[in-house]
């Protein structure tokens, strides 16, 4: 497997199943300070390099066994039960992409997001309150829905994700067959149709006996990735014939070459489309997660982010691009601190420092959506422009461009010889124990409902208040 070049970090993970967190001791310098926009500029770069890859030994409960695959090694799960899995002709290949999801339509929009804010990995409520993780689900999302829906009917009334995402299944089918390597491949969003738990449904019905699990986000976060594998741990420990199903995990892809090289294609390419291309400075925008997940729950999306960045901006200075760049962060929800900087106050800033030729980078995603089509496209372009920025450009999203799905085949393929079975978890729940989750749960929904109603009855009344005064 390609790895990129240099020396090694090597990172312990603690992988567990009830917060999904991810403790990660760091032998890597910062590239970004997450109050400050620093600006590289690769011609001077006296910065020393830092090591490029990852040696990933992992731990997790015993209750999901796998072994999960990353680019650069293989993460083993430890368990006394792991079966052995050997190559038969009747072998059925299956690859599952998982992804967020996105409404199909305007009327799919609010319950699109109740889907997002319910999930506890998005909204991380401490135990006690867990409770209120559905009323205020739905609060958020019925306050939320009126504006999403305005940015959905900008981009023509929907989100693209389904489309494009079922474009490059098929397009991965087809680069693995070409390989000589047969295999089913389904689409799993998190969010909305087709749900994680419909393609598995599916998977187990075609009978699949060898499964590759690739995340179509190239960072790991707990929050994306974590919470899709989440629910296929939930699914797969409980089900006799999934538990016994040999799986390899991608965790993330972000330092594959050919991911790195695809990268840099699209950036040289956009470049030479503005006046100025040698004086463009390149600015990647990431999706932002809240500042706890990482300094908290030890989310290592911020680390493997500038570890993105720098592999990507190496890859254009071997070819002679040696452009200034910087890195911030977009789409923050709410009161809480989100990693910084943030891509509006850096646009703001950008223009005050004189820059006028700003290529924009949506370096968290691989496929075209409302963030990179109405938040970059639009909001971040007009403020880009009133900010004094002359010149704007935006790469595109990966999508089906062939070398990208030519890589993400070569990673199925790499991962599946590291696929072992889950062992079946033993059932120790006793009647009791039953019973009294059973009563937790009509409490918390009982008192749940009393809450949410509430809510909703305040926001109902200050919603015809403000009319009254209007």
């Amino acid at each position: 497997m390609e790895a990129a070049a240099g020396s090694r970090i090597v990172s312990q993970i603690n992988f567990n199943q009830n917060s999904a967190s991810f403790r990660e001791s760091k032998s890597m310098s910062t590239l970004f300070n997450a109050s400050k926009i620093y600006v590289r500029s690769n011609i001077n770069n006296k910065t020393k390099s830092i090591a490029r890859g990852l040696s990933l030994s992992c731990s997790a409960q015993k209750d999901f066994v796998g072994r999960t695959f990353a680019s650069t090694g293989v993460c083993n799960y430890p368990s006394g039960a792991i079966e052995s899995f050997s190559h038969t002709a009747e072998e059925k290949v299956g690859v599952i992409l998982l992804n967020l999801g996105g409404p199909d339509t305007l009327q799919d929009v609010q319950p699109f997001l109740f889907n997002l804010f319910a999930d506890p990995d998005i909204i991380r409520l401490p135990r006690m309150f867990r409770f209120l993780q559905r009323p205020l689900a739905q609060l958020i999302s019925t306050l939320r829905a009126p504006k999403s829906k305005e940015g959905y009917a900008a981009i023509g009334g929907g989100s693209p994700l389904r489309k494009i995402t079922n474009e490059q299944a098929n397009a991965i089918k087809l680069a693995l067959e070409a390989k000589e390597v047969t295999a089913s491949v389904y689409v799993a969003m998190r969010y909305w149709h087709p749900f994680t738990e419909e393609a598995v449904h599916q998977i187990k019905r075609d009978g699949i006996t060898r499964l590759v699990v690739l995340p179509l986000y190239p960072q790991y976060s707990i929050s994306t990735t974590g919470s899709s594998i989440n629910v296929l741990r939930d699914m797969f420990r409980s089900d006799a014939y999934l538990s016994k199903l040999p799986v390899a995990i991608i965790q993330s892809w972000y330092q594959r070459q050919g991911y790195i090289n695809s990268m840099a294609d699209l950036i040289e390419k956009e470049l030479e489309t503005l006046p100025t291309p040698q004086e463009t400075m390149i600015f990647f925008s990431a999706h932002g997660v809240p500042v706890s997940y990482v300094e908290n729950a030890g989310d290592p999306y911020r680390d493997q982010m500038e570890d993105c960045i720098f592999l990507i901006m190496q890859e254009l200075k071997s070819r002679g691009v040696n452009n200034d760049h910087t890195l911030a962060y977009q789409s923050r929800v709410g009161p809480v601190q989100w990693l910084k900087p943030y891509t509006d106050e850096v646009l703001v800033e950008l223009g005050r420092q004189g820059v006028k030729s700003l290529l924009a980078v949506p370096v968290s995603f691989v496929s075209e959506h409302i963030e990179t089509l109405e938040e970059i496209d639009m909001e971040y372009r007009e403020l880009a422009l009133e900010s004094g920025i002359v010149n704007w450009g935006r790469v595109p999203a990966l999508n089906c461009t062939s070398s990208f799905i030519a890589d993400m085949a070569d990673a199925v393929i790499e991962a599946l010889p590291s696929a072992l079975a889950i062992s079946n978890p033993s059932d120790t729940t006793t009647s009791e124990e039953t019973d009294n989750d059973l009563l937790g749960y009509v409490i918390k929904i009982f008192f749940g409902s009393i809450v949410a109603f509430f809510l909703l009855l305040s926001l109902k009344a200050a919603s015809a208040l403000r009319k009254y005064v209007i």
